[in-house]
């Protein structure tokens, strides 16, 4: 799939159009992501932030319906030509809009706590997860954009300690005598951090998956493990 996928990109105008747009769909989940955290983490008051993380959704959504209906008629038009990729493609901008679907969850947890975040509480729960999910939209760019097969693989490694960390998380949280509000917030956080990580790696995974194995990288590793 690797040499396929790198290979497509290659003088076509149709498909190097696409992928930009995709790209652009990533930087907009993360800078969706970061404006997320930064409310959480600093208790930071951004005027507009509201609209602001529901106006790059719409933006997001936009992008996601645009190319799929791209790629449909371009099959339509070249029904034997390019298929599993454009099938990959399909796919992956799925995954993108579900990350940008998941910060803007995260920001609607913010509005319901019942106080700030206490910051050191916090972080001695998540362990600087956020920088971790970010550090994991760049490898994801990478691996997807330059179809680069080491990032992919970093991606995955990066999932694998994030999710790790979420579900260490949600444990201490379920035995923990937080108040009920913060334990509730505090776990769908971790939740949404979660599904971010898993969607990201499905991203970057899908540059050395066959089509009929996209969204399964981390279940077939984790086999290969035991």
């Amino acid at each position: 799939m690797f040499k396929n996928i790198l290979n497509f990109w290659k003088g076509k105008d149709f498909l190097t159009k696409v992928v930009g747009e995709f790209g652009n769909m990533l930087n907009d989940t993360e800078q969706m992501f970061k404006k997320v955290c930064r409310r959480i983490l600093d208790n930071e008051d951004q005027p507009g932030l509201e609209d602001r993380i529901y106006e790059i959704d719409k933006m997001v959504n936009n992008l996601e319906r645009d190319i799929r209906k791209r790629i449909v008629e371009h099959l339509a038009v070249q029904p034997a030509v390019d298929v599993p990729a454009c099938l990959m493609l399909m796919s992956v901008v799925k995954d993108a809009e579900r990350v940008g679907d998941y910060a803007k969850n995260i920001y609607q947890v913010t509005k319901l706590l019942d106080k700030p975040i206490d910051k050191s509480r916090f972080s001695g729960l998540f362990d600087n997860m956020d920088g971790d999910i970010l550090s994991l939209f760049k490898t994801t760019k990478e691996a997807f954009i330059n179809s680069d097969e080491e990032k992919a693989r970093l991606a995955w490694r990066y999932e694998r300690s994030i999710v790790k960390k979420c579900d260490d998380t949600i444990r201490l949280l379920a035995k923990s005598d937080l108040s009920v509000n913060e334990a509730v917030c505090f776990t769908l956080i971790a939740r949404y951090y979660k599904r971010t990580t898993a969607h990201l790696s499905n991203i970057a995974t899908s540059v050395i998956l066959p089509i009929t194995d996209l969204d399964y990288f981390d279940e077939d590793r984790r086999l290969e493990d035991e």
